[in-house]
């Protein structure tokens, strides 16, 4: 999650990062990048873990190596994507096939656009600090209303019952579909630690999923309780994706519930990636 001159979001409230990293040279900003996913890597190995959750890659799709990526979905045969930056924040229909850009609105300035999802006939978008979210015509993407909410928009996705947001801190949010007021929120940890900067979201199965920002990892999460039920390692499709940008990071979940297909992406990814998780291996311990 950037901001528009496409440096790291300062992030006061939880610390990621401290404010003299926007004070650092380009060069240093990339070695910091490159150690910041070390450092939560290493928070992570602190304290007991599961093995990852196997998973064996499918097919590679063509991904739009411009987009920088807040949010996706899959509906109907098409990928729905959410790109951001003022000034360049849109959401799209996208063919999957082929990566075309099917349909597009532009989300106007100065609204940095974030997670998106659909509910019946509409597709309910956030933004990240203006505390505004929209709400448009599946069909066509014509502006329908607007709504508020406090605090950050980051991720979103809706479990057939709710829409479930994050905001970038270890809450997860939930909003009548209907009224867009929110109802309830459930706190992420891994053995008893909180797990912040939750941002792309994707209801499987029965859980949330997760991107974490600036990891390469993916949360499964019980959407009962918060606890993070797992992990899907997903660094060798981060390098698969051939992105060298410093911003590429893996923010995109979607998952086809009919054929049980997931695609994974990223900010800048020219590939979308589909994988399918493999049975857990018995552990002997």
């Amino acid at each position: 999650m950037m901001s528009t001159n496409r440096s790291f979001r300062a992030k006061s409230r939880n610390g990621y990062p401290p404010p003299v990293f926007f004070n650092l040279s380009r060069n240093q900003r990339r070695w910091a990048a490159l150690l910041f996913p070390l450092l939560c890597l290493l928070t992570l190995l602190s304290a007991p873990a599961l093995a990852d959750t196997p998973w064996k890659l499918v097919k590679t799709y063509p991904h739009d190596p411009a987009a920088f990526t807040e949010g996706l979905f899959f509906h109907d045969g098409a990928l729905y994507e959410s790109t951001g930056l003022e000034g360049r924040s849109a959401i799209r229909k996208v063919s999957l096939k082929d990566g075309k850009v099917i349909e597009r609105r532009i989300i106007p300035q100065p609204y940095f656009g974030e997670g998106i999802v659909n509910w019946k006939d509409r597709l309910i978008s956030v933004t990240w600090r203006h505390r505004q979210g929209f709400v448009w015509k599946l069909a066509d993407f014509s502006p329908v209303s607007r709504f508020r909410y406090e605090g950050e928009g980051w991720g979103l996705t809706q479990d057939g019952r709710n829409l479930i947001m994050s905001d970038g801190t270890a809450q997860l949010r939930f909003l009548d579909p209907e009224t867009l007021a929110e109802t309830r929120r459930i706190t992420v940890s891994f053995n008893g630690r909180l797990v912040d900067r939750l941002n792309e979201l994707e209801y499987v199965k029965g859980e949330i999923w997760a991107n974490i920002w600036y990891d390469n990892h993916i949360a499964r999460i019980d959407p009962a309780t918060g606890k993070v039920i797992d992990w899907i390692d997903i660094a060798p499709l981060a390098k698969a994706s051939g992105a060298t940008d410093d911003e590429a990071v893996p923010n995109g979940i979607a998952y086809d519930a009919q054929a049980d297909r997931l695609f994974i992406t990223g900010k800048y990814w020219p590939k979308l990636f589909e994988i399918r998780l493999q049975p857990m291996a018995k552990s002997s311990r």
